[in-house]
């Protein structure tokens, strides 16, 4: 789901250090001493709507279970954000504003709601992991979470995002 990225705080950069070296990022080609890839931490943010919804999917992502994840199209428009794109690097947050994962999109589509398929909702890796769970909670997210008053239809356009899980963090205890 779309969320404004944090500030970066110390935490999000110690982690972004660390998840940068274990991701062998600074592997890459520099002609002229560091990149922007490795100097500037990449967006930080939280899925979900509530704190429990982000401890709940941030667990997910740094598990390797959620590698994929939906959002309305209509509210990146009404943000002025453009659509993820593959390669687009981003720091996991939990509902404590902690950092769980370093993630890199892999792949964007943007379908209706209604022709969302049953791999898309079985790599978002909540609940059952089937279709119709899926579109019953994303249906009431959609409607519940609203910002820019939408509304919810079948064929509101959704934004499905693929990623890869670059360097998790297990969860606090």
């Amino acid at each position: 789901m779309i969320d404004e990225p944090t500030a970066v705080s110390a935490e999000v950069e110690a982690f972004w250090v660390l998840a940068r070296r274990q991701a062998r990022l600074e592997r890459l080609p520099a002609y002229f001493g560091p990149s922007g890839l490795v100097s500037l931490p990449p967006p930080a943010w939280s899925f979900g709507a509530t704190p429990e919804q982000a401890d709940e999917l941030a667990d997910l992502v740094a598990a390797g279970t959620k590698t994929a994840t939906a959002s309305a199209a209509d509210d990146y428009a009404a943000e002025g954000v453009p659509l993820p794109e593959p390669g687009t690097l981003g720091i996991v947050l939990d509902g404590g504003g902690h950092p769980r994962a370093l993630v890199t999109t892999t792949e964007v589509t943007v379908v209706a709601f209604d022709e969302v398929d049953e791999e898309h909702a079985y790599a978002e890796g909540e609940g059952d992991r089937t279709l119709a769970t899926w579109r019953e909670r994303h249906e009431a997210f959609f409607r519940d979470h609203d910002p820019h008053g939408r509304g919810f239809r079948a064929d509101l356009p959704v934004v499905l995002e693929r990623f890869r899980v670059l360097h998790p963090k297990p969860p606090r205890r």
